[in-house]
Protein backbone atom coordinates (compact mmCIF):
# COMPACT_ATOMS: atom_id res chain seq x y z
CA UNK A 1 0.00 0.00 0.00
CA UNK A 2 1.40 3.37 -1.05
CA UNK A 3 1.26 6.16 1.52
CA UNK A 4 0.97 9.65 0.05
CA UNK A 5 1.71 12.89 1.83
CA UNK A 6 -1.50 14.58 0.68
CA UNK A 7 -3.52 11.93 2.53
CA UNK A 8 -2.16 13.17 5.88
CA UNK A 9 -2.82 16.45 7.69
CA UNK A 10 -2.31 18.08 11.06
CA UNK A 11 -5.03 17.34 13.60
CA UNK A 12 -6.88 20.49 14.68
CA UNK A 13 -9.46 19.14 17.14
CA UNK A 14 -8.72 16.87 20.10
CA UNK A 15 -11.78 14.72 19.39
CA UNK A 16 -11.10 12.42 16.43
CA UNK A 17 -14.83 12.24 15.59
CA UNK A 18 -15.04 16.02 15.31
CA UNK A 19 -11.92 16.00 13.13
CA UNK A 20 -13.42 13.33 10.89
CA UNK A 21 -16.76 15.17 10.61
CA UNK A 22 -15.02 18.45 9.72
CA UNK A 23 -12.89 16.82 7.03
CA UNK A 24 -15.84 15.01 5.43
CA UNK A 25 -17.99 18.16 5.63
CA UNK A 26 -15.37 20.20 3.73
CA UNK A 27 -15.14 17.60 0.98
CA UNK A 28 -18.91 17.25 0.58
CA UNK A 29 -19.60 21.00 0.59
CA UNK A 30 -17.12 21.54 -2.23
CA UNK A 31 -19.68 19.90 -4.53
CA UNK A 32 -22.92 20.60 -2.66
CA UNK A 33 -22.46 24.36 -2.82
CA UNK A 34 -25.90 25.51 -3.88
CA UNK A 35 -27.26 28.67 -2.29
CA UNK A 36 -30.74 29.80 -1.34
CA UNK A 37 -31.03 31.78 -4.58
CA UNK A 38 -30.76 28.52 -6.55
CA UNK A 39 -34.13 27.29 -5.23
CA UNK A 40 -37.66 28.41 -5.94
CA UNK A 41 -38.86 28.15 -2.35
CA UNK A 42 -37.33 28.14 1.09
CA UNK A 43 -38.70 24.64 1.69
CA UNK A 44 -36.75 23.28 -1.28
CA UNK A 45 -33.58 24.88 0.08
CA UNK A 46 -34.14 23.41 3.55
CA UNK A 47 -34.77 19.95 2.03
CA UNK A 48 -31.50 20.28 0.14
CA UNK A 49 -29.62 21.20 3.34
CA UNK A 50 -31.19 18.24 5.13
CA UNK A 51 -30.07 15.93 2.34
CA UNK A 52 -26.50 17.24 2.61
CA UNK A 53 -26.44 16.77 6.38
CA UNK A 54 -27.73 13.21 5.99
CA UNK A 55 -24.89 12.39 3.59
CA UNK A 56 -22.30 13.88 5.94
CA UNK A 57 -23.78 11.93 8.87
CA UNK A 58 -23.72 8.66 6.91
CA UNK A 59 -20.10 9.07 5.83
CA UNK A 60 -18.99 10.09 9.33
CA UNK A 61 -20.71 7.17 11.05
CA UNK A 62 -20.12 4.51 8.38
CA UNK A 63 -23.78 4.16 7.34
CA UNK A 64 -24.43 3.18 3.68
CA UNK A 65 -21.02 4.56 2.75
CA UNK A 66 -20.87 3.10 -0.77
CA UNK A 67 -24.42 4.18 -1.61
CA UNK A 68 -23.75 7.68 -0.28
CA UNK A 69 -20.55 7.99 -2.32
CA UNK A 70 -22.41 6.90 -5.44
CA UNK A 71 -25.06 9.58 -4.81
CA UNK A 72 -22.36 12.22 -4.38
CA UNK A 73 -20.58 11.14 -7.57
CA UNK A 74 -23.86 11.12 -9.49
CA UNK A 75 -24.72 14.61 -8.21
CA UNK A 76 -21.26 15.86 -9.17
CA UNK A 77 -21.63 14.65 -12.75
CA UNK A 78 -25.17 15.98 -13.17
CA UNK A 79 -24.48 19.42 -11.69
CA UNK A 80 -21.00 20.26 -12.97
CA UNK A 81 -22.07 23.64 -14.35
CA UNK A 82 -23.87 24.69 -11.16
CA UNK A 83 -20.92 23.58 -8.98
CA UNK A 84 -18.45 25.50 -11.14
CA UNK A 85 -20.66 28.61 -11.20
CA UNK A 86 -21.21 28.68 -7.43
CA UNK A 87 -17.49 28.30 -6.76
CA UNK A 88 -16.98 31.58 -8.61
CA UNK A 89 -19.93 33.33 -6.99
CA UNK A 90 -19.63 34.95 -3.60
CA UNK A 91 -22.31 34.35 -1.04
CA UNK A 92 -24.11 37.14 0.79
CA UNK A 93 -22.12 36.45 3.97
CA UNK A 94 -18.80 36.49 2.11
CA UNK A 95 -19.58 39.85 0.54
CA UNK A 96 -20.66 41.23 3.91
CA UNK A 97 -17.43 40.06 5.53
CA UNK A 98 -15.39 41.49 2.67
CA UNK A 99 -17.15 44.82 3.00
CA UNK A 100 -16.60 44.97 6.76
CA UNK A 101 -12.93 44.07 6.38
CA UNK A 102 -12.48 46.72 3.69
CA UNK A 103 -14.11 49.40 5.83
CA UNK A 104 -12.07 48.35 8.87
CA UNK A 105 -8.89 48.52 6.81
CA UNK A 106 -9.76 52.00 5.53
CA UNK A 107 -10.62 53.25 9.02
CA UNK A 108 -7.35 51.87 10.40
CA UNK A 109 -5.32 53.59 7.68
CA UNK A 110 -7.16 56.87 8.17
CA UNK A 111 -6.67 56.72 11.95
CA UNK A 112 -2.97 55.98 11.60
CA UNK A 113 -2.56 58.91 9.20
CA UNK A 114 -4.24 61.27 11.67
CA UNK A 115 -2.02 60.07 14.50
CA UNK A 116 1.12 60.52 12.38
CA UNK A 117 0.09 64.07 11.44
CA UNK A 118 -0.57 65.02 15.06
CA UNK A 119 2.78 63.56 16.16
CA UNK A 120 4.60 65.47 13.42
CA UNK A 121 2.91 68.68 14.53
CA UNK A 122 3.98 68.10 18.15
CA UNK A 123 7.58 67.33 17.09
CA UNK A 124 7.74 70.51 15.00
CA UNK A 125 6.53 72.62 17.91
CA UNK A 126 9.02 70.99 20.27
CA UNK A 127 11.89 71.56 17.84
CA UNK A 128 10.82 75.17 17.40
CA UNK A 129 10.81 75.71 21.17
CA UNK A 130 14.20 74.01 21.47
CA UNK A 131 15.72 76.36 18.88
CA UNK A 132 14.20 79.38 20.59
CA UNK A 133 15.59 78.19 23.94
CA UNK A 134 19.09 77.88 22.50
CA UNK A 135 18.90 81.36 20.94
CA UNK A 136 17.65 82.92 24.19
CA UNK A 137 20.42 81.25 26.18
CA UNK A 138 23.02 82.49 23.72
CA UNK A 139 21.85 86.08 23.20
CA UNK A 140 19.47 87.01 26.05
CA UNK A 141 20.74 88.90 29.11
CA UNK A 142 18.21 87.24 31.43
CA UNK A 143 19.35 84.54 33.91
CA UNK A 144 19.48 81.00 32.47
CA UNK A 145 17.17 79.63 35.18
CA UNK A 146 14.53 82.21 34.29
CA UNK A 147 14.78 81.43 30.55
CA UNK A 148 14.52 77.65 31.10
CA UNK A 149 11.54 78.02 33.46
CA UNK A 150 9.76 80.30 30.99
CA UNK A 151 10.32 77.91 28.09
CA UNK A 152 9.03 74.98 30.14
CA UNK A 153 5.85 76.91 30.82
CA UNK A 154 5.55 77.76 27.14
CA UNK A 155 5.97 74.11 26.13
CA UNK A 156 3.28 73.02 28.61
CA UNK A 157 0.93 75.68 27.31
CA UNK A 158 1.56 74.69 23.69
CA UNK A 159 0.91 70.99 24.40
CA UNK A 160 -2.40 71.88 26.07
CA UNK A 161 -3.39 74.02 23.10
CA UNK A 162 -2.56 71.18 20.71
CA UNK A 163 -4.74 68.79 22.74
CA UNK A 164 -7.61 71.27 22.66
CA UNK A 165 -7.25 71.84 18.93
CA UNK A 166 -6.99 68.12 18.19
CA UNK A 167 -10.05 67.14 16.19
CA UNK A 168 -11.98 64.05 17.12
CA UNK A 169 -11.66 61.16 14.72
CA UNK A 170 -14.03 61.74 11.81
CA UNK A 171 -14.36 58.93 9.31
CA UNK A 172 -15.10 60.28 5.82
CA UNK A 173 -18.28 58.97 4.25
CA UNK A 174 -16.31 58.20 1.08
CA UNK A 175 -14.54 55.31 2.81
CA UNK A 176 -17.46 52.89 2.59
CA UNK A 177 -18.14 53.81 -1.05
CA UNK A 178 -14.92 52.15 -2.26
CA UNK A 179 -16.39 48.70 -1.82
CA UNK A 180 -18.79 47.90 -4.64
CA UNK A 181 -21.20 45.16 -3.59
CA UNK A 182 -22.37 42.49 -6.04
CA UNK A 183 -25.83 41.37 -6.88
CA UNK A 184 -26.28 39.55 -3.57
CA UNK A 185 -25.26 42.44 -1.35
CA UNK A 186 -27.94 44.69 0.05
CA UNK A 187 -27.28 48.39 -0.21
CA UNK A 188 -28.69 49.56 3.10
CA UNK A 189 -26.31 50.26 5.97
CA UNK A 190 -26.67 48.73 9.39
CA UNK A 191 -28.07 50.99 12.10
CA UNK A 192 -27.12 50.37 15.71
CA UNK A 193 -30.13 49.69 17.94
CA UNK A 194 -31.19 52.50 20.19
CA UNK A 195 -30.27 51.96 23.83
CA UNK A 196 -32.99 52.92 26.26
CA UNK A 197 -31.60 54.53 29.41
CA UNK A 198 -33.50 54.24 32.64
CA UNK A 199 -33.01 55.03 36.28
CA UNK A 200 -29.90 53.78 38.08
CA UNK A 201 -30.10 50.49 39.97
CA UNK A 202 -30.86 50.84 43.66
CA UNK A 203 -30.16 47.93 45.99
CA UNK A 204 -33.06 46.77 48.15
CA UNK A 205 -32.26 44.34 50.99
CA UNK A 206 -33.84 40.94 50.53
CA UNK A 207 -36.71 40.18 52.93
CA UNK A 208 -37.27 36.47 53.60
CA UNK A 209 -40.61 35.12 54.75
CA UNK A 210 -39.44 32.06 56.72
CA UNK A 211 -42.81 31.36 58.40
CA UNK A 212 -41.02 30.54 61.65
CA UNK A 213 -38.72 31.93 64.36
CA UNK A 214 -36.35 34.63 63.24
CA UNK A 215 -32.87 33.10 62.74
CA UNK A 216 -29.84 34.81 64.28
CA UNK A 217 -27.99 37.46 62.33
CA UNK A 218 -25.08 36.32 60.19
CA UNK A 219 -22.68 38.61 62.05
CA UNK A 220 -23.66 37.05 65.43
CA UNK A 221 -23.01 33.38 64.58
CA UNK A 222 -19.57 33.31 66.21
CA UNK A 223 -20.57 35.23 69.36
CA UNK A 224 -23.60 32.97 69.87
CA UNK A 225 -21.30 29.92 69.48
CA UNK A 226 -23.15 28.46 66.51
CA UNK A 227 -19.77 27.91 64.84
CA UNK A 228 -18.26 26.06 67.80
CA UNK A 229 -18.85 22.61 66.32
CA UNK A 230 -18.65 23.57 62.62
CA UNK A 231 -15.64 22.33 60.68
CA UNK A 232 -13.51 25.20 59.37
CA UNK A 233 -12.93 25.10 55.63
CA UNK A 234 -9.42 24.36 54.36
CA UNK A 235 -7.44 26.45 51.85
CA UNK A 236 -8.68 24.55 48.81
CA UNK A 237 -12.32 24.90 49.82
CA UNK A 238 -11.86 28.60 50.56
CA UNK A 239 -10.25 29.10 47.16
CA UNK A 240 -13.28 27.44 45.58
CA UNK A 241 -15.65 29.86 47.32
CA UNK A 242 -16.85 27.67 50.19
CA UNK A 243 -17.20 29.26 53.65
CA UNK A 244 -18.25 27.25 56.67
CA UNK A 245 -20.02 30.17 58.34
CA UNK A 246 -22.21 30.69 55.26
CA UNK A 247 -23.10 26.98 55.23
CA UNK A 248 -23.98 27.17 58.92
CA UNK A 249 -26.16 30.25 58.37
CA UNK A 250 -28.08 28.55 55.55
CA UNK A 251 -28.60 25.45 57.69
CA UNK A 252 -30.06 27.61 60.47
CA UNK A 253 -32.39 29.34 58.02
CA UNK A 254 -33.59 25.97 56.74
CA UNK A 255 -34.17 24.61 60.26
CA UNK A 256 -36.20 27.64 61.35
CA UNK A 257 -38.20 27.89 58.12
CA UNK A 258 -41.82 26.75 58.19
CA UNK A 259 -42.10 25.93 61.91
CA UNK A 260 -45.23 28.11 62.31
CA UNK A 261 -47.17 26.45 59.51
Amino acid sequence: MILRKNNFRDQIFEDAEVEKDTDIRKKVLKDFNKMEDDFATLKDYNDYLEQVETMIFNLTNGIDVEQTRLEIESYRKENQDIIRRNKLKKSHDEELIERLLEEEREVRQFTQQQIIEEEELVQKEKQKQKNELINDLMFSKLPAEHIIRTHRQDITSIEKNIEKKAKPLQIPTQISSKFVPGTFMRQERFVAPRVETGSLYSYTPLHLENRGPIPPEFSNLASLKYLAHIRVEDKCERAGGFQSNVACYRALQDSFCGLFL
